[in-house]
C-alpha cells in the first residue's frame, strides 16, 4: 500500500546524507612560461553538511590549492567540483575563504566596519542590517567589546577572531580555513582552536580547514583526508570525531597521530607493522 508520507520521509531522509561538496577526480595544475607543476592527481572527496573536514599533508602536497579550487579561485586541469550538484566555476558568497595572514583586514576600518564590509560590499544587506548582524557575529567570537577599536590595535588572536567572525557574517555554505593559526604562538593556537570547536558546536557550519599539523588535524576535524607528497594524491581518509582538545595525551590519541604519520611519510613500514599495533578500523584507503 502507499503511504506518501513515508515516502517524503524517505526522501527527505536521503537528501540529508547527500554531500554538500563533492570533489571528483580533481587534478590542479600551475603553468610557468618554461613549466607545468602539477599540484594534485585525481582527488576525490566528500564534505557533508556540518562536517570539520581537514586536508592533511606535507608542505608542497597540494592542499592549499584544494582549498582554493573550493572556493573558485583554481580552476581544475582535471575532474570536477561541485557544490550542491552545480559545478563550481567561479568564487561566490557562498564559499568565504579565512587566510593565514591577517592582514586582509583593512586598518583603516574598525572592527565593526570590517565585519560589515563583505555584506555591504556583495549587497548582501543594508547598512542597518549589516550592523545588526556583524554585531551578533562579534559577540560569538566574543568581541562585542572592541567593535570600536582597529586591527593595529588587536593580539593575532583577536585579528583572527574578526576573520572569522567576518566570514561566518556571511553566511556561507562552507567556510574555507587555510591554516588559518599557523602564525599564531602555541598558546593562542591552542586557544583559537577551543573556540572554534566551540563556534562550530553553537553554529554547526561546514568547515573545508587546511593544516599541515597532525594534532591540529586531529583536534579540527570529525574527518580527516591524508594526501601523499607532491604530487598530492589521497592515501587515506580516517574518521577522528571522537577526539577533542581533552584527548591530547591520551593514548589512544598518540596512537592515532603515530599511525596518521606513518601513512603520510612511511608507508611501508606501517603496511608491515602487526595489526595488533595498528586499528585501521577507522581508515579508509585509496590507492
Amino acid at each position: 500500500m502507499h503511504n506518501p508520507a513515508a515516502e517524503t520521509a524517505s526522501v527527505s531522509a536521503t537528501a540529508s546524507l547527500q554531500p554538500l561538496l563533492q570533489v571528483d577526480r580533481v587534478s590542479l595544475q600551475y603553468r610557468s612560461a618554461t613549466a607545468v607543476v602539477q599540484a594534485t592527481h585525481e582527488v576525490s572527496f566528500d564534505v557533508h553538511p556540518a562536517d570539520r573536514f581537514v586536508l592533511l599533508g606535507p608542505s608542497g602536497c597540494g592542499k592549499s590549492s584544494l582549498l582554493k579550487s573550493v572556493a573558485g579561485f583554481l580552476p581544475p586541469a582535471a575532474g570536477e567540483i561541485r557544490l550542491e550538484g552545480r559545478t563550481v566555476r567561479q568564487p561566490g558568497p557562498d564559499r568565504i575563504v579565512v587566510f593565514q595572514e591577517f592582514d586582509q583586514l583593512p586598518p583603516w576600518k574598525t572592527v565593526l566596519h570590517n565585519v560589515m564590509f563583505p555584506l555591504l560590499a556583495s549587497r548582501t544587506l543594508g547598512k542597518r542590517e549589516a550592523a545588526e548582524r556583524a554585531r551578533h557575529y562579534l559577540d560569538k567570537v566574543g568581541l562585542t567589546r572592541f567593535a570600536d577599536a582597529y586591527p593595529h590595535t588587536l593580539s593575532g588572536g583577536m585579528k583572527a577572531r574578526v576573520a572569522i567572525a567576518r566570514a561566518l557574517a556571511m553566511q556561507p555554505k562552507m567556510l574555507l580555513m587555510d591554516e588559518p593559526f599557523a602564525a599564531l604562538d602555541a598558546l593562542t593556537r591552542r586557544k583559537m582552536q577551543e573556540e572554534l570547536l566551540a563556534l562550530w558546536d553553537e553554529v554547526r557550519f561546514t568547515l573545508l580547514f587546511v593544516t599541515h599539523s597532525i594534532e591540529e588535524a586531529l583536534v579540527v576535524g570529525n574527518r580527516i583526508l591524508l594526501l601523499s607528497p607532491h604530487p598530492g594524491r589521497v592515501r587515506a581518509e580516517i574518521n577522528s570525531h571522537q577526539y577533542d582538545l581533552s584527548s591530547l595525551g591520551g593514548v589512544g590519541f598518540q596512537q592515532t597521530a603515530q599511525r596518521i604519520h606513518r601513512l603520510l611519510f612511511d608507508e611501508g613500514a606501517a603496511a608491515a607493522a602487526p595489526e595488533r599495533a595498528i586499528n585501521f578500523s577507522d581508515v579508509r584507503f585509496s590507492y
